[in-house]
């Protein structure tokens, strides 16, 4: 059954692998738009807001915003054309090592005053799973092409 992407004249057949491929990088569309609204407002919550609990510049968060953005059109791009799915998962595991450079950073750890690291790394985790779950999928429908 064809699936529409962006136009309803626009649409091509998905395997069972290659809906859930799509619907997990839709997800991201999704979650990266809260993201950046997140950061663009200063909604300092967890998932939205990887360190919700430190000092921050209004001004940083506003670029945060704005990049993540980017994050957002580089998923939609990689829904809408199999070939875009290694740079995202590029961009997703550079983003997993950085996060975890950071938590284990004495920058962090400086403003932290002795408070644990134990929520970022739990959302360090989960960005790690959903890259996890994005190469398995995409492996599978890639497999199957």
């Amino acid at each position: 059954m064809p699936v529409p992407l962006l136009h309803s004249r626009l649409t091509v057949p998905l395997s069972m692998s290659s809906r859930w491929l799509n619907i997990a990088l839709l997800a991201g569309v999704a979650y990266f738009c809260a993201m950046a609204v997140a950061h663009f407002f200063g909604i300092k919550w967890p998932l939205l807001f990887v360190y919700y609990d430190v000092p921050f510049h209004a001004y940083q968060d506003k670029i945060i915003s704005f990049a993540v953005v980017a994050y957002a059109c580089l998923w939609w791009s990689a829904a809408r054309e199999r070939s875009v799915v290694p740079a995202a998962l590029l961009a997703l595991g550079f983003t997993v090592v950085g996060l975890a450079a950071v938590n284990l950073s004495d920058a962090l750890a400086s403003v932290l005053n002795g408070r644990s690291t134990q929520a970022y790394w739990w959302q360090t985790a989960m960005f790690a799973g959903y890259w996890v779950l994005l190469f398995v999928l995409y492996r599978r429908t890639s497999a199957k092409a």
